[in-house]
């Protein structure tokens, strides 16, 4: 008979070992979303999933569940699991939530950083000022630079709850900016000016800056997201696992329905 002892260090072992497989589901998963593998609106199988990545349904449902804590997926009873299509509500009180937080962020890295910090991130905006005047850049590498910028003014904080807090936020931002087509830059500087006046103006100065870029996003996502605010109000009836025809690139492109949904027997995706 196996002692106390013993047994305990098995269940150890075991909830160690399915919480790294969560993790790698977790980071595999939540990089077919932002780089538009997974596209807005697509059911996602949990069995098909784990069996594509060699593991059990335990780790698989772990991973989903915090990313839809996150933000990035939806759930419904009897319906299942699909990449969140966004709604108007939810894009403006992501904004208002992060501009506020942002701000913060940006109020202590003008009183706390350091002075290579405040070197790395004058070169960060540059290179994401860089590829945002390119129309037709990868819009994940553009993502990840952006997020990288945004993170590192967080950290540069230390305010560690803040940082968390902000991390947490980036992924559905990442989504929206890589599964929309974007659009022409408002400003081939706006990060550099932006964080010019982090790095040389006081706290005040810095947060009313971030304040006002934050803004601007919040107003970009929403001109770019338009079209999936009109695909949830056709398709509001629940998960199309078995039901409408895909949606083509032509209705994201130009925002027109060419006819009503359909049914087939292929799942609908909103794909780009």
């Amino acid at each position: 008979m196996q002692s106390l002892s013993t047994t305990s260090k098995a269940i150890q072992t075991d909830n160690s070992k399915s919480h790294g497989l969560a993790a790698e589901a977790y980071a595999t998963v939540r990089e077919r979303i932002i780089r538009g593998e997974l596209a807005i609106g697509q059911v996602i199988s949990r069995r098909k999933l784990a069996v594509e990545l060699g593991m059990s349904f335990l780790p698989v449902t772990e991973a989903l569940i915090r990313l839809e804590n996150e933000g990035l997926l939806e759930s419904r009873p009897r319906a299942g699991t699909r990449v969140k299509v966004p709604n108007r509500q939810d894009v403006e009180g992501h904004y208002v939530i992060r501009e506020a937080l942002e701000a913060q962020a940006a109020m202590l890295f003008a009183e706390r950083a350091e002075r290579e910090e405040r070197s790395e991130l004058v070169k960060l905006a540059k290179r994401v000022d860089s590829l945002a005047a390119q129309m037709s850049g990868d819009r994940f590498v553009h993502a990840a630079l952006h997020e990288k910028l945004h993170r590192l003014i967080a950290e540069s904080a230390r305010c560690p709850p803040l940082s968390s807090a902000l991390n947490n936020m980036y992924a559905a931002a990442a989504t929206w900016l890589c599964a929309t087509r974007p659009l022409p830059a408002s400003s081939s500087t706006e990060h550099s000016d932006l964080v010019k006046v982090l790095v040389n103006e006081s706290p005040a100065m810095a947060g009313e800056a971030m304040r006002e870029h934050v803004r601007r996003s919040m107003h970009c996502a929403l001109q770019r997201l338009e079209v999936f605010f009109r695909i949830q109000k056709e398709y509001v009836r629940g998960y199309p696992r078995k039901g409408k025809r895909a949606l083509s690139l032509k209705l994201l492109v130009t925002g027109t329905f060419e006819d009503p949904p359909v049914h087939s027997e292929e799942p609908a995706t909103v794909a780009v």
